[in-house]
């Protein structure tokens, strides 16, 4: 969306990359889906300055690949910014990445782009004074029901536990990542029978494995069963369960819209990730695919930083039907004042810009050092 003002656009003078690692518990192991136990969050956080002063902040998705993803921001992508006007952000976004493709169409390279593309529309709407929704065309603040999605246990009296705790706090929904028939069972017998429950497999199940799970699914009510085949990128699979009358949800490992397509051609819950599918340019574009195909977006969303605060951002743009995804754990530290749910909901923020202000204290302290 271009600027209002008739002046041009003020430069960008700087962009500053801020990775981060800060630890977590969520009540189990850690290990089981990850190349080692996973207890942090990694993160790097994007800082883009104008010349007037004006100040936007991104996050691109770094989970055990901080390195390459800090470096993809700063060889890759910072070339492309600081000294420039940027008025046309989606234009800029589709631009960067016909020059980049051929250093990876997906993966890190959308990741750090990702993270860039959210600073400056951060930037854009701060310098308008208005939140991000409204910049994009949205009338007005929602709220939505949030979701507990709770980590991988592995151990069905954990997964009560955690169950039961979410449902202390006022969720309604909740998500597991269990691969077990009787844990799945456990969790619903806990949640009793007007919670939803959905069931993230990551990618852990065959063709065949997933067809003979169809009445494990169904007994236990799953609303929707999420990346349930290897490769991800199975849509062929994943239409043909949705056909047997299971709902489908997957979108976190792909990138752009035009990946998305497939996605929304094949499931009922397209899920795009903000800071993995090239950042709020191609994100509000996967919205509109969704909406042109009467598909409900549910938005990936197991982060704290700028992406987490973008995805609230864009909420009014979504429909009343979207769920928000919230990673069901405790980290050590906040990076920012970060909404979270109440009585199981969570609102978009009528501050400007994306609404993140970030603690510097934090960001010292949990710094990673060259």
């Amino acid at each position: 969306m271009p600027e209002t003002a008739q002046r041009p656009v003020p430069k960008i003078v700087s962009l500053r990359t801020f990775p981060l690692r800060i630890p977590f518990v969520d009540g189990g192991a850690g290990t089981g889906g990850t190349p080692s136990r996973w207890h942090e969050l990694d993160m790097v956080l994007v800082r883009v300055e104008d010349q007037e002063g004006h100040v936007g902040w991104g996050e691109a998705f770094a989970y055990f690949c901080l390195e390459p993803v800090w470096a993809a921001v700063e060889r890759m992508i910072a070339p492309f910014v600081v000294g420039h006007r940027i008025d046309d952000i989606a234009a800029w976004n589709t631009g960067i990445q016909k020059k980049l493709h051929l250093f990876g169409r997906y993966g890190i390279t959308l990741f750090a782009l990702s993270g860039v593309d959210i600073a400056l529309w951060d930037l854009q709407a701060k310098r308008q004074g208005v939140p991000l929704w409204r910049l994009l065309g949205a009338k007005s603040n929602v709220e939505r029901p949030a979701y507990a999605s709770l980590v991988r246990y592995g151990d069905a009296g954990l997964v009560a536990h955690r169950c039961q705790k979410a449902l202390d706090l006022g969720y309604r929904h909740v998500k597991l990542h269990e691969i077990d028939p009787a844990i799945i069972a456990r969790a619903r017998q806990v949640l009793g029978p007007d919670v939803p429950l959905m069931v993230d497999a990551n990618c852990a199940w065959s063709a065949e494995e997933a067809r003979a799970l169809r009445s494990v699914f169904r007994e236990n009510d799953v609303l929707w069963v999420e990346e349930p085949v290897f490769p991800p990128d199975d849509y062929r699979t994943m239409a043909a369960l949705e056909a047997e009358g299971i709902a489908v949800g997957t979108g976190e490992n792909a990138s752009t819209a035009f990946d998305f397509a497939r996605i929304i051609a094949a499931v009922t819950y397209p899920q795009p990730s903000m800071t993995k599918a090239g950042g709020v340019s191609e994100f509000v574009r996967i919205l509109e695919a969704c909406g042109q195909a009467q598909k409900t977006p549910m938005p990936h969303t197991p982060y704290f930083g700028p992406g987490y605060f973008a995805t609230l951002a864009l909420l009014p743009l979504m429909p009343a039907e979207t769920l928000v995804e919230y990673l069901f754990v405790e980290p050590e530290a906040w990076v920012a004042a970060t909404p979270r749910p109440f009585a199981g909901r969570l609102s978009s923020t009528a501050e400007p810009g994306i609404g993140f202000t970030p603690d510097l204290d934090v960001i010292e302290r949990h710094a990673v050092r060259a």
